[in-house]
């Protein structure tokens, strides 16, 4: 009988080498990224383009927004005047003696203006008057895009028409006349222009507007305007509903008649 036995010096010397190799560490460079974090080449690429398109969206909101902002505050933080100017009813000459008599036929107008140079605007607002048959309203004549808004502040309606430049003064004569007015250089022989508008249509979309009569008339009832000739004296009214607004961006004071058939 033969009998087989192992060397028991060289079957511990294979274990011990099985046991080195798996106890061995493997050794990566500093710079050498964890194989479980690595991202597929694909996907780095999409959210490349993702962070792209994300920061082009927040640049153009950042640039809208700040454009919008400016002429918010630029609206705001603009000189605004209280005045007025003093007219003669229906345009009649005032006797020469007794001033009394003058005193008793001068009418006066005062409103709060906001003029805008650089964007060619103008904006007048017209309180409650004390003893004046009108009605009160704000105004934007927006030179730039040819336009004028009435806002009844009595409807809370919102009225447009093509810019009357014929009454109207620019933006810069008009702030050349309230620095003279504010300085004590009234106009004694000023008279009253009446004129006399017809509601027409219903505007749905008042954005296109332009940014300062859209900031007036956002959220209202907005309707076109048609004018009818502007005329100097006593008229004729007829028996139609009318809103009246007394107002000045002249030398004279305007008396506008918003009427509905």
């Amino acid at each position: 009988m033969v009998k087989v036995s192992f060397n028991s010096a060289l079957a511990q010397k294979e274990a011990a080498k099985k046991e080195d190799d798996n106890s061995q560490v493997l050794i990566l460079p500093p710079d050498a990224k964890d194989p479980d974090d690595a991202v597929p080449v694909g996907q780095r690429r999409a959210w490349c383009w993702c962070m792209c398109f994300g920061l082009a969206f927040m640049l153009a909101g950042v640039i809208l927004g700040g454009a919008y902002l400016y002429k918010y505050f630029a609206f705001q933080q603009g000189g605004v005047y209280f005045c007025g100017i003093k007219y003669i009813e229906d345009g009649l000459n005032l006797p020469e003696s007794g001033a009394e008599a003058q005193s008793a036929r001068y009418h006066t107008i005062e409103q709060n203006i906001q003029i805008l140079e650089e964007e060619d605007v103008e904006f007048i607002s017209v309180p409650v008057p004390e003893f004046a048959d009108s009605d009160p309203a704000d105004i934007v004549h927006d030179f730039h895009r040819r336009l004028t808004a009435y806002l009844d502040l009595s409807l809370d309606k919102c009225y447009v028409i093509p810019l009357n430049t014929s009454v109207v003064m620019p933006p810069k004569n008009f702030l050349e006349l309230l620095i003279n007015i504010k300085a004590g250089t009234y106009l004694p022989q000023s008279y009253l222009i009446h004129e006399q508008m017809i509601v027409t249509d219903r505007i749905e979309n008042v954005d296109q507007l332009g940014f300062f009569i859209y900031r007036l008339c956002r959220g209202k009832e907005t309707y076109k305007l048609q004018r009818k000739e502007a005329m100097k004296g006593i008229q004729k009214r007829e028996a139609i509903n009318c809103r009246k607004i007394r107002h000045f961006e002249n030398r004279f004071a305007m008396e506008t008649l918003i009427c509905e058939q």
